[in-house]
């Protein structure tokens, strides 16, 4: 892990604790001179910066989530001395004011403006397994939704409403997926849905929507993932997947779905593995 991975993992275990740059600087083993530059320089504005908008993204998830929670409340666990400082704050990085976002619905219309999904190295922890795959048609279940490089940070809500349906009438296996599929590359545009497979001939379950997967040949990318900040090092998977190795695997994509495959024991707050599966020509 890079200094500044270092600095970014300590960071979010730490982020309503009292933080000063010496804090952080001192979990990258860099100076606080050395390490504000190449914070600065890596990730686009100073750390006190990062820090104060990663604290108002999660309170603004935490308003979501509980909409009673008192502005003053969360002021205070942000830092700021008042609630009318918090709101002015919570608008220019978000966006939108506090009541703006609680009357907006919930999190499928919450636009997050945020920035923090910085690029962790993943070292070893990411590798391409050996040779294709071939698998044939399959079908899933689950909640879906089409998202953009603006509203991809609402991804997570999909499982977290699917979660406590699971296991879904006909459902086959405890594995899930995540599918992706109709990518827009000039947009950042797609489709996702958050399912489980379905047994062969198995009807739709009520209140789901159902996705036919192809037939087709895969490369997969294993990762090993850590017990926090999931959502993080998969974008940084995904990232390092279609921006670096899937060129380097001397394979080429076939634009198909893929997914993401998360085995029946794979807990989200847990060290665990998950895998990508990319469509590919053959």
């Amino acid at each position: 892990m890079t200094g500044i991975s270092q600095a970014l993992h300590f960071i979010d275990k730490n982020l309503f604790e009292p933080l000063t740059v010496e804090d952080i600087a001192g979990a990258a083993r860099l100076s606080p001179y050395h390490f504000s530059r190449l914070f600065t320089a890596i990730i686009g504005e100073s750390v006190i910066s990062y820090v104060r908008r990663r604290r108002l993204a999660v309170a603004a998830m935490r308003l979501v989530k509980e909409p009673e929670t008192p502005l003053a409340e969360l002021a205070f666990d942000c830092g700021f001395e008042s609630q009318e400082a918090f709101t002015r704050a919570f608008k220019r990085t978000l966006g939108m004011t506090p009541g703006e976002l609680k009357r907006r619905g919930g999190i499928d219309h919450f636009d997050e403006a945020e920035k923090h999904m910085t690029v962790m190295d993943l070292g070893n922890r990411l590798t391409l397994e050996s040779g294709v795959k071939e698998r044939g048609a399959f079908r899933v279940a689950g909640l879906s939704g089409r998202f953009d490089r603006a509203s991809k940070a609402a991804i997570p809500a999909l499982w977290d409403r699917l979660a406590p349906s699971l296991p879904l009438a006909g459902q086959a296996g405890w594995a899930t997926y995540g599918l992706c599929w109709s990518v827009n590359t000039s947009e950042g545009a797609f489709n996702y849905i958050a399912a489980a497979e379905l047994e062969p001939g198995a009807p739709a379950p009520r209140g789901f929507e159902v996705f036919e997967v192809p037939a087709q040949t895969y490369i997969v990318f294993r990762h090993e993932v850590e017990a926090s900040n999931l959502h993080r090092q998969m974008s940084s998977a995904c990232e390092d997947i279609w921006s670096n190795r899937l060129a380097k695997s001397g394979y080429e994509p076939s634009g198909g779905p893929d997914f993401e495959y998360y085995p029946g024991d794979f807990m989200p707050n847990k060290p665990g593995t998950l895998f990508y599966w990319i469509p590919v020509r053959t």
